[in-house]
């Protein structure tokens, strides 16, 4: 069951979770794939509401979603058992089936065709409404040595929320 909810009104509890990580879910060639994000934004842009996700070019993710396109953000609400963050960040989903390792529940989505999960239940429905790489040389050498050392940079993708819930 599912509880439909205006994303603003959880702007600060996504935000918060930000800081420890929430997941990003995506789904391409009949395979759901989750990674763990600590970069995002939730906002308005052109008018519509919007969340913006860094993927790095390296990864799994990435190519799934240049293949789909749609993604979902999946919030956690309280305490979350396990070690699911630290798995789906540091594990690829070339190398393992990270949904089915770890028992996670897949939630059928409403308005697109990537799931959400109900172990982190705020889940945030995204179609990419524009991508951008981003260019090394526009950003500040300190920060392109701390994060950026090997030259792994992030596809910006700006996600317009289609539809928010809570998997009850």
């Amino acid at each position: 069951m599912k509880k439909t909810v205006d994303v603003f009104d959880y702007a600060g509890d996504i935000c918060k979770a930000l800081k420890k990580g929430v997941l990003l879910t995506t789904k391409a060639g009949g395979k759901v794939n989750t990674m763990t994000i600590g970069w995002g934004h939730i906002g308005v842009i052109w008018g519509r509401p919007m969340f913006i996700a860094y993927v790095r070019q390296s990864r799994h993710t990435k190519a799934m979603l240049e293949e789909n396109g749609e993604f979902t953000v999946n919030v956690p609400m309280g305490d979350l058992e396990g070690n699911i963050l630290g798995i789906c960040g540091t594990k690829s989903g070339r190398d393992m089936d990270k949904i089915q390792a770890l028992g996670l529940h897949l939630e059928e989505p409403e308005t697109i065709s990537v799931p959400g999960i109900r172990e982190l239940p705020l889940t945030l429905e995204c179609k990419v409404i524009y991508k951008q790489d981003q260019i090394l040389a526009n950003i500040p050498e300190d920060i392109q040595a701390r994060y950026y050392p090997q030259g792994d940079h992030h596809t910006v993708y700006y996600g317009q929320i289609l539809n928010s819930y809570i998997a009850e």
